[in-house]
Order: structure tokens, then C-alpha cells, then sequence
């Protein structure tokens, strides 16, 4: 097994030709959900102590921060979370004061959220501790590894995007 990747089983694969010999650990999409949740995780540990937000919470926030107004449905889009997810995350920063719902200028049943005053100010206390995470997390990689990991990132996002959009 590789380093960092959860054992599945003690039992070795059976190959049958049915799929059963199909090792999960390394699939890359399911290796990319555990390293991301893995240090999404390690994260949320920090700003969650801190801060008292969940990682849907702190992930609509983000967005906000960044392109704000955005309709729910956008941040769903933004952050690929599902609907309901990002749904329970607006309600309860609504509800503490951290986000405020105002109806679109573009089209009045829609609604468009923002950053409170409150929101700001936490928002500017989780994303310095985003970055020192970032930089933690990249140290082991070099220059020439970071801008690789940048273009293969891109290249990869382009191509998922592409396959969700015509099918495989």
C-alpha cells in the first residue's frame, strides 16, 4: 500500500474479471478526495476551534469573500458542493450573523448573499491561517513541483469539467 492511502481490507484481491480486483486505494479520483479531505479536515481543526465554523460553512464564506454577490446556487456551483450542503451552511450564517441575503437587482426572485460586517472581519482572521496552511502543506515541494503541480491542476480541472459537461 502506498504511503498516506487507508487500507481498504486485509483480504488480497480476487481477480475475476468482474471488477473485483479493482483497487480503490489506486483510483486517483478516490486518492484525490482523501488527500483533500484529509487536509480540509486538518484545516477545519484550526479556523473550527477557532472560529466555530464547519467546512461547508467556512467554504461559503470563502467564495463570498472572494465574488460575492452570489446566489446559493452559484456558491453551489463555485465550491461543488451540493445544493442542500451549501443550503444548511447559509442558514445557520444567516442565522449567526455572518452572511446577509438580499433580493438580486436582476432578478427579484432570486436572492443574492454577502458578507456581513461580521462575516468580513472573520473572513480577514481565516485567511491568513488559509495561507500559513498552504504554505505548510507546499513545503515539500520544490519550485519546479509547485509550478508543475499548477499546470497539471489546470489541465486536469479543464479536462474533468469537459467530461462532466459531455459525458465520458
Amino acid at each position: 500500500m502506498q504511503r498516506g492511502t487507508p487500507a481498504l481490507s486485509n483480504q488480497s484481491p480476487t481477480p475475476d474479471g468482474d471488477g473485483a480486483d479493482f483497487a480503490l486505494e489506486r483510483f486517483l479520483p478516490y486518492r484525490l478526495s482523501v488527500l483533500t479531505n484529509t487536509m480540509s479536515r486538518a484545516f477545519a481543526r484550526a479556523y473550527g476551534k477557532r472560529f466555530g465554523l464547519s467546512i461547508p460553512e467556512w467554504r461559503v464564506m470563502a467564495v463570498l469573500g472572494r465574488f460575492a454577490p452570489l446566489s446559493a446556487n452559484q456558491v453551489a456551483e463555485r465550491t461543488a458542493m451540493d445544493k442542500v450542503r451549501v443550503s444548511r451552511a447559509v442558514a445557520r450564517l444567516i442565522k449567526v450573523g455572518l452572511i446577509d441575503r438580499t433580493t438580486a437587482v436582476e432578478d427579484r426572485r432570486r436572492s443574492a448573499l454577502k458578507l456581513s460586517r461580521a462575516g468580513k472581519r472573520m473572513h480577514e482572521g481565516i485567511v491568513p491561517m488559509a495561507r500559513r496552511f498552504e504554505q505548510a502543506w507546499m513545503a515539500s515541494l520544490s519550485d519546479e513541483d509547485r509550478a508543475a503541480l499548477e499546470r497539471l491542476m489546470a489541465r486536469m480541472m479543464d479536462n474533468a469539467v469537459a467530461l462532466d459537461r459531455d459525458g465520458f
